[in-house]
């Protein structure tokens, strides 16, 4: 993917200025192409096999956000983003025809040989197919959690505000929208402009979350 040439931001700043924001200022509009950025950005996370096991629903129609917005326990932040994203994982990805499409996109591309591709293709199977559905719908939820999260800091760098939310109807969500099986809810980003900024937080000392070398 194409890098923005004209994106120049510090990523201190980023991370450090990024708010769940609630609030959102109705008349901006986040254009089309630059959600497509967005999701391009997000999407070069880490994952694992490089099996590119998340999928995204992109809502912007004020109909199908009028709808959402019911699903997501009236948060108003459904109705006045510019857009809301959902985020999914799909169950289908850990599969050889799925690795075959994506590492042979590396091969024409001069950055895996067909040798290599052939082994990763294969050790798939060893990978997934013998894991049950829990545990493939726990490394989604990995896999999904690192693109969102990069998805934020993408939109924050570009001077858009998020929050992500996992408050809503999941099971009226995925018939309100005939979400096929295959697919997994993670969670929702609204993404807009803030109308006001989102609120201050304190985290816990390092000291207080971190353990050097702990005893076995």
């Amino acid at each position: 993917m194409e890098k923005k040439k004209n994106l120049s931001v510090s990523f201190y700043d980023v991370i450090h200025d990024r708010r769940s924001v609630r609030k959102y200022d109705t008349s901006v509009h986040v254009p089309d192409e630059e959600i497509k950025e967005l999701i391009g950005e997000a999407i070069l996370a880490p994952n694992a096999h490089n099996l590119n096991t998340w999928r995204f629903m992109v809502f912007t129609d004020p109909v199908l956000k009028e709808r959402l917005h019911k699903i997501a326990l009236g948060q108003r932040q459904a109705l006045e983003a510019s857009v809301v994203i959902a985020v999914l994982g799909d169950l289908n990805a850990y599969s050889i025809e799925n690795s075959d499409r994506i590492n042979q996109k590396a091969v024409d591309a001069g950055f895996m040989t067909k040798e290599v591709k052939e082994k990763i293709d294969n050790s798939i199977d060893n990978f997934s197919g013998h894991v049950n559905e829990q545990v493939k719908r726990e490394w989604l939820m990995l896999d999904s959690g690192l693109a969102a999260m990069q998805f934020m800091l993408a939109a924050k760098a570009r001077g858009y505000d998020t929050v992500p939310m996992i408050g809503y109807d999941v099971e009226e969500f995925r018939k309100e929208f005939n979400i096929p099986e295959n697919l997994v809810n993670v969670l929702l980003i609204a993404v807009g402009k803030a109308k006001e900024p989102g609120h201050p937080t304190v985290r816990l000392e390092v000291d207080e979350v971190t353990f050097w070398n702990p005893c076995t």
